[in-house]
């Protein structure tokens, strides 16, 4: 008996009574269970395999709607570093002599900055501040030049030039420093 032949609906005059034991004896009655047996099997594996697809979509689609929560605004937020580093620079940039003159602007830039790292907080993104002295980390720091430094240990990082930021666990900037390239410690 061929696919066909299985899969078409039987005729009354195709049942087989199988209240005698002779009917169970007749080799078209074993053919027909092994033909829906055979059916069943290829039912189940589709049906186990559009189950596994749908709970996979819907373990991608959960994921990528949590990638999207936490990391959708990373384009803005990287777009607004420079701000941050712009109102650093120009608080860094006032001469020691003429900050009381200027203290009110100051205050404003500093004021500005907090709020500005206040709401970055408030949406998973965290400053890098490394410090001098602290050892040189590629994972959060981008060396922009290395220079031998006496009393130095290569590796130490030995000048700021831009704070890093992080999103939630994803670097959106490295922090840029210099780093010591001693060779003796």
């Amino acid at each position: 008996m061929n696919d066909a032949e299985a899969k078409k609906p039987m005729a009354d005059e195709d049942l087989i009574d199988i209240g005698s034991p002779e009917a169970l004896e007749q080799p078209e009655f074993d053919e027909r269970i092994l033909a829906l047996e055979v059916e069943r099997d290829e039912l189940k594996d589709k049906f186990m395999r559009a189950l596994a697809d749908a709970e996979n979509a819907r373990k991608r689609s959960e994921r990528d709607r949590r990638e999207a929560e936490q990391y959708g605004g990373s384009k803005l937020s990287r777009d607004l570093l420079p701000v941050f580093d712009n109102m650093k620079r120009a608080v860094l940039a006032v001469p020691e002599d003429a900050r009381e003159a200027n203290s009110a602007l100051i205050e404003g830039i500093e004021l500005t900055m907090r709020e500005l790292l206040s709401v970055y907080n408030k949406h998973g993104i965290h400053l890098i501040s490394p410090d001098v002295g602290d050892r040189f980390d590629p994972q959060l720091h981008e060396a922009m030049f290395e220079a031998p430094l006496p009393g130095t240990r290569a590796g130490d990082i030995i000048q700021v030039e831009a704070d890093g930021f992080m999103l939630h666990d994803r670097l959106l900037r490295p922090a840029r420093v210099g780093v010591s390239s001693n060779t003796g410690s």
